[in-house]
């Protein structure tokens, strides 16, 4: 199992010289050309309100998504001077997680989760450890990953709950599209042999490259004919058979270790 020098293209920002180093391992050459550059929302006064309905037990239920977006908030606690009250405060209420990259975070906090949802860790696992809960006349907390999540929120607020949404962080494009631009052309031009996408928004700012550039169909063409094509998780697969393109390869499960090792299998 081995990808025979290949030159494999990633678009992951956080986990990059990791899931390099995978590829490494299986004799493969990897390039990284980050998709997405996470932005601090300047969130001071949302955070501080946020922490007091925690305190007073205006919130009832927090949902985290990822980890990125607790350690925001921890962050943004942290330099209000009530770190230790918003800890204390989420041992008094019901911290639901969306898979355990958040969980791992606040186990290091020590905070009691009461519920995570299962693999592959999207919406639909999430809502489906929600629908359980008595949530008509409570408040929920929503910390929101880069952009909202609009399904999860109306789902809280379909079962009658008040729902305080955080945004701490937002996805943008990098600041220099360069590099998207000049993979966009590469993949056209056979010089890709496979693309990891482990994120729907990193496929959203490719097409986006790809539309300004007036490359959109040609990219689809080769995303089908060139070059080989992993996505990790139904959300990132289901946003790229959005834009028409169907994955060669899907792992069992939506980890980086077997999204690199079934695309080896996949290639060799």
């Amino acid at each position: 199992m081995t990808f025979k020098d290949a030159r494999i293209a990633v678009l992951e920002a956080r986990m990059s010289s990791e899931m390099a180093d995978l590829i490494r391992r299986q004799g493969g050459h990897s390039f990284s050309v980050p998709a997405v550059r996470e932005v601090a929302v300047g969130s001071a006064q949302p955070v501080s309100t946020f922490i007091n309905h925690l305190s007073d037990s205006s919130l009832q239920t927090v949902v985290f998504f990822t980890g990125v977006g607790i350690k925001a908030l921890i962050a943004e606690a942290e330099s209000l001077q009530r770190l230790p009250e918003l800890l204390n405060a989420l041992h008094h209420v019901t911290v639901v997680c969306r898979g355990p990259k958040p969980w791992a975070v606040l186990k290091r906090y020590d905070v009691p989760v009461t519920a995570s949802a299962r693999e592959p860790y999207t919406s639909t696992e999430l809502l489906e450890v929600l629908e359980p809960l008595q949530l008509v006349g409570t408040s929920v907390g929503v910390v929101h990953y880069g952009e909202r999540n609009t399904l999860v929120t109306q789902f809280l607020r379909e079962k009658e709950a008040n729902v305080e949404e955080l945004c701490l962080y937002e996805w943008l494009l990098p600041d220099d599209i360069e590099p998207l631009q000049t993979l966009v052309r590469d993949i056209i031009a056979r010089r890709v042999d496979a693309i990891v996408f482990t994120s729907q928004i990193q496929v959203r700012h490719l097409f986006l490259i790809a539309e300004e550039l007036q490359l959109t169909e040609e990219l689809v063409e080769a995303l089908h004919t060139k070059t080989i094509v992993a996505s990790i998780g139904p959300t990132c697969t289901g946003v790229l058979q959005s834009y028409g393109v169907t994955p060669h390869v899907i792992p069992e499960h939506p980890k980086m270790g077997h999204l690199i090792r079934s695309l080896a299998e996949y290639m060799s």
